[in-house]
């Protein structure tokens, strides 16, 4: 079994993600490469699917938005979220990521 796609480094979670915009419905499509893959019906235009991907991930995590930031790949694909919480956080992400397979 390989790590999850999340791990805690400091006072912030990161999880590694793959998003794929303008898709038809905006939803968790399992894990690829190590990343957990996502769904977005936001085009990749003036930021729009990064917002979708926070407001969807605030969402399913119980948090509010301003726990949460993309860390790296703003711009593409593969990105690194970051998420301001503490321990209890784990078995969400946990579940996220096992809801999603």
């Amino acid at each position: 079994m390989s790590a999850p796609p999340y791990r805690r480094q400091g006072a912030v979670w990161l999880l590694d993600v793959l998003v794929q915009p303008r898709a038809a419905r905006t939803e968790l499509a399992g894990l690829h490469d190590g990343r957990l893959k996502l769904r977005l019906t936001a085009p990749p235009v003036d930021g729009a699917a990064n917002a979708a991907l926070v407001e969807f991930l605030a969402e399913r995590l119980g948090l509010p938005r301003s726990a949460i930031g993309v860390a790296s790949g703003d711009s593409g694909r593969r990105k690194t979220v970051s998420i301001q919480a503490g321990a209890e956080l784990a078995p969400r992400l946990s579940a996220l990521v096992g809801t999603s397979s």
